[in-house]
């Protein structure tokens, strides 16, 4: 018997979740069902019941439904609890498990696929909102020398220090507060790459041998990419590979088998022009 998943989402029809999942159900063997639910805004929590009272195995949220699909859930891992969202669930019975490969897809494709080990670098992420949260305990268990979290609003990176505070010693600050600083990986976890606006970001950011890693999959060389190579970061990539590698933390989570990602990877990959 087919074994039903979905990626739930408003809008959702973009999403590339179901070819994912199917290139990798077909690599590995898997018989499943993966398709994509427009949710409505107001009817998060009666489509995830729904799709498990069919019979459903197991979701993907995508935004905006991320911190609903935490509260939903029965059993939060550590992850999702840090982060306060969700990007996956899993239903056993009464219980819904819920987790966030977001950071991990991310560590992994820094790591793995692009040949960036953390180890002993400094790291920045621009931005504090979710994507950054469900970033930093990643991050942090690949001992980097320096974490830093800065945002357009100083207050919400101090707070997210805070609550990060046992698990990893954050620098915090606004975006003026990284001037004469410079950073082995700089990671951009803020919305721009989709709105096409630029951030006020300082000369010297770019440590020599630099990484610049765009979250945002697709959209080409976002203004934050155009401004790391010209600030002088040595590579830069966007966040397709995060894409594939959390996906694939999903997959093996539900069904107990890791698929190999470097072929989706390929496929879904566009040239930053």
């Amino acid at each position: 018997m087919t074994d039903r998943y979905a990626v739930l989402g408003h809008p959702i029809g973009h999403s590339k979740s179901p070819l994912i999942h199917s290139l990798f159900a077909q690599a590995t063997g898997q018989d499943i069902g993966y398709t994509a639910i427009e949710t409505p805004l107001d009817g998060f929590a009666d489509t995830v019941l729904g799709f498990r009272a069919g019979g459903g195995r197991g979701l993907n949220v995508s935004l905006p439904f991320k911190l609903q699909a935490f509260e939903i859930a029965t059993e939060p891992s550590e992850r999702a609890h840090l982060a306060g969202a969700a990007n996956c669930l899993k239903f056993e019975g009464d219980r819904i498990q819920a987790d966030n490969f977001d950071g991990v897809g991310l560590v992994n494709d820094l790591q793995r696929n692009l040949g960036c080990p953390l180890a002993g670098k400094r790291v920045l992420l621009l931005g504090a909102g979710g994507a950054t949260r469900g970033a930093l305990l990643p991050i942090a268990g690949q001992s980097p020398a320096l974490i830093a979290v800065a945002n357009r609003t100083a207050d919400k990176a101090h707070a997210l220090g805070r609550d990060f505070a046992a698990h990893a010693q954050l620098q915090s600050g606004g975006y003026q507060d990284l001037a004469g600083k410079s950073f082995d990986v700089v990671i951009n976890a803020t919305s721009t790459g989709l709105t096409q606006e630029a951030l006020p970001l300082p000369a010297g950011l770019f440590a020599p041998g630099a990484i610049a890693y765009e979250m945002v999959y697709g959209k080409g060389l976002t203004p934050f990419l155009k401004q790391a190579q010209a600030a002088g970061a040595s590579r830069v990539a966007d966040g397709v590979g995060m894409l594939v590698e959390q996906a694939a933390e999903a997959f093996a989570w539900w069904r107990g088998v890791r698929p190999e990602t470097q072929p989706v990877i390929q496929r879904l990959t566009v040239p930053l022009t």
